[in-house]
């Protein structure tokens, strides 16, 4: 493995504008990028640049790319790459890594920067310098996510599946729990970690405990050891006020609430957070007492709005339910204004349903909320035969929003568990004052049968049955089945929608513009584009911002569940790139983990720096055990002075000596430097420390 592409990102200090530096690329999540070189103009020649093959399959990981380097995970572990070419500089192996990327800390106080990453229930810290773990930071690189949350139980489930989110040296990180029955399980608590340490800062309870504010939303005792309630998706940072974003997930089990009548804070509620010490500033429940698997997932998105001669911080929540809520992100106040309306209540012994829900005024319901019978599927007749068996044989009965599922016959209602909106979320171009979302129309039907003490949701199809053919995964109403949207921020109007993918089987037979099922999310970018992958059609796809229109579209090895993201390489090009991994248990099709990057071809590259092309050679040799090549000898120490010292002290086990030898500094910041390296467990005497920082300083000084 080698050690020279840290060199490189080392070097270059702070990431630029054209980086991608986290998956929103900027902390609030607007996924939007300043980079214009491609354009409506020219976007039609787009071409692939190079691809990348991870080992196991199976990742929805979003790439970054700071200061020279892209770092992408997969099921197997961890990778840097050369942005410009898609070419291995190291890999951290490690399974399993979180199925949605990592996270980058630029480092602080003398310590090299660090990628962090889910490893199982362990929360994994790798020094970018050497791709190896980070030794300072809690036991060799990395922190039992587990301990202090299990409560009276000795083992639970417990996954970070996301990547942490980073506010200063404060890692804050949710967890995946579980949701499912039965209700007992590891906590969904909120935490905040020392960046430099792993040690624990803080904790917030997503589940208030007895006299914290929110607990009388729960019987007594309801809430020890309940599962669920967690933040499984993305959190957002607003960095100028110090305020973190949580998302939150059902409270256990998400079907059936009989040990948990009340509106259970704070689960299906987006919660702000203060970053630095976990207290709660604000929330705001989105779903009462969910019975239908309706978790937030989304990161919620922030930006300003300019509207009534005025700007508002706002911060936008898109849902499984397919509403958009946008709220003040100060204040907690809807933008455009959220009404409880009544809906229908449950039947089922000992359950207690919320008699409202709430729904926002604008936009209107940007997923299909309700069905009628006119809109059974029509266009073909085969299809169309399936779907109306289907219904009749199932004595499905049509649900309003948020029915619950009764004990005889069927429920059919509107968005199904996957949702209208997912973990995708949405992207901003704040430029335009548009946001961009793609939803999903697709219905969901059950009921509730006993089984034991409580009632599980379930039907012909099991528990999960979708309102399509299993075999094609062609929905049951008449299409759009998916579709992209504009809406206007300043009105909260809706300012385009168009279909979402294609489905060739119907195509062949006339059947048109029908979108079709997607999990990812967008990007826009300042060349008037929304990028999107996401559609279980294996396609990549360019819209015009302004009018909605496909302007480029491309055929990918398996569909594209992730985000795209784009950067300015060094060579003078702009790059777009896409994790294309598979349809996994959802929608089926091609199983792989190819990371594949575009850019215009006829754009003049500006030669890669000598550094770039040593550092692969070396990282070539060191994979087949070669001694370095290409010019690469290994790093020399000046002579005289502690040079001896310095070789024993600072080479032993941490790192290669070119992670010093790389290095200008003064003398107050190589003390800095070994001092840490001492507090990491480095062997040096005070009379040592003095003698190596004067000899560095002299030797290796600015």
């Amino acid at each position: 493995m080698t050690r020279f592409a840290a060199l490189l990102l080392f070097a270059s200090g702070a990431f630029a504008q054209t980086d991608w530096p986290s998956f929103g690329n900027d902390p609030g999540a607007m996924r939007y990028s300043t980079l214009g070189q491609i354009n409506t103009g020219n976007v039609e020649r787009l071409q692939p640049a190079w691809t990348f093959r991870t080992g196991k399959p199976g990742s929805e990981a979003v790439p970054v790319v700071i200061g020279g380097v892209m770092y992408a995970t997969a099921p197997d572990g961890v990778y840097a790459l050369v942005p410009e070419t898609g070419e291995l500089l190291w890999k951290h192996d490690a399974s399993p890594v979180a199925l949605r990327g990592l996270a980058y800390w630029p480092g602080s106080g003398g310590l090299h920067p660090r990628v962090f990453v889910g490893n199982g229930a362990y929360l994994l810290a790798l020094d970018v310098t050497t791709g190896k773990s980070a030794p300072g930071f809690g036991n060799e690189g990395r922190v039992d996510l587990k301990t202090g949350v299990l409560g009276a139980l000795t083992d639970g489930r417990y996954v970070l599946q996301s990547p942490p989110a980073v506010f200063g040296d404060v890692l804050i990180t949710g967890c995946s729990n579980g949701e499912g029955s039965p209700s007992e399980g590891a906590y969904g608590d909120i935490r905040g970690w020392d960046a430099r340490t792993g040690k624990l800062l803080w904790t917030f309870h997503t589940v208030p405990r007895p006299g914290e504010a929110g607990s009388e939303t729960w019987p007594p005792d309801a809430w020890k050891n309940r599962s669920g309630t967690n933040t499984w998706g993305f959190f957002t940072v607003d960095v100028k006020r110090g305020i973190v974003y949580a998302p939150l997930g059902s409270p256990t089990s998400d079907f059936y609430g009989q040990d948990r009548v009340g509106d259970g804070l704070y689960g299906n509620s987006l919660v702000a957070l203060d970053a630095r010490t976990g207290a709660r500033i604000w929330h705001r429940q989105l779903v009462h007492h969910d019975l239908w698997d309706y978790d937030l997932a989304a990161p919620p998105a922030l930006f300003e709005i300019r509207r009534g001669g005025r700007v508002i911080p706002a911060v936008a929540q898109i849902t499984k339910m397919g509403l958009l809520f946008v709220y003040d992100r100060v204040t907690g106040e809807p933008v455009y204004g959220v009404e409880e309306r009544p809906v229908p209540r449950t039947a089922t012994p000992g359950e207690v349903t919320a008699a409202t829900q709430p729904f926002p005024l604008k936009p209107p319901p940007l997923s299909k909320n309700t069905f009628r019978m006119e809109e059974m599927y029509d266009r073909s007749p085969e299809h169309a035969r399936f779907c109306q068996e289907l219904f009749a044989t199932n004595q499905m009965k049509i649900g309003a929003p948020y029915t619950p599922l009764p004990l005889e016959g069927n429920a059919l209602l509107f968005p199904s568990t996957l949702g209208g909106g997912n973990w995708g979320g949405v992207s901003i171009d704040p430029s335009l004052g548009l946001l961009f979302v793609n939803v999903m129309h697709l219905g969901q039907w059950g009921h509730l049968e006993k089984r034991g003490a409580e009632y599980v949701r379930t039907s012909a199809y099991g528990p999960y049955a979708r309102f399509w053919n299993r075999e094609t995964h062609i929905p049951c109403q008449n299409p759009p089945f998916g579709e992209m949207i504009a809406v206007d921020l300043a009105s909260g109007d809706i300012a385009w929608r168009a279909p979402l993918g294609r489905i060739e089987a119907l195509e062949a037979i006339g059947v048109r513009d029908t979108g079709t099922l997607s999990l990812g999310g967008s990007m826009a970018t300042a060349g008037g584009l929304v990028f999107i992958g996401a559609t279980n059609d294996a396609r990549f796809r360019a819209f015009d911002s302004k009018a909605g229109k496909v302007l480029w579209e491309v055929k990918l090895e398996a569909n594209g569940h992730s985000s795209p993201m784009t950067y300015m390489g060094r060579d003078g090009r702009q790059y777009v790139a896409l994790m294309a991994a598979g349809g996994g248990a959802f929608f089926g099709g091609p199983v792989s983990n190819t990371l594949v990057a575009f850019a215009l071809p006829d754009v003049l590259r500006k030669p890669l720096p000598v550094a770039v092309s040593k550092a692969v050679a070396a990282a070539a040799a060191a994979r087949r055990g070669l001694p370095k090549v290409g010019g690469f000898a290994p790093a020399v120490l000046p002579p005289g002075g502690a040079k001896a010292l310095v070789d024993k002290t600072c080479g032993a086990g941490c790192h290669d000596i070119e992670v010093v030898t790389s290095q200008r500094m003064n003398a107050a910041d190589w003390n800095a430097v070994v001092q840490n390296m001492v507090a990491r467990g480095a062997q040096a005497s005070e009379g040592d420390v003095k003698a190596i920082v004067d000899y560095l300083s002299k030797t290796l000084g600015r």
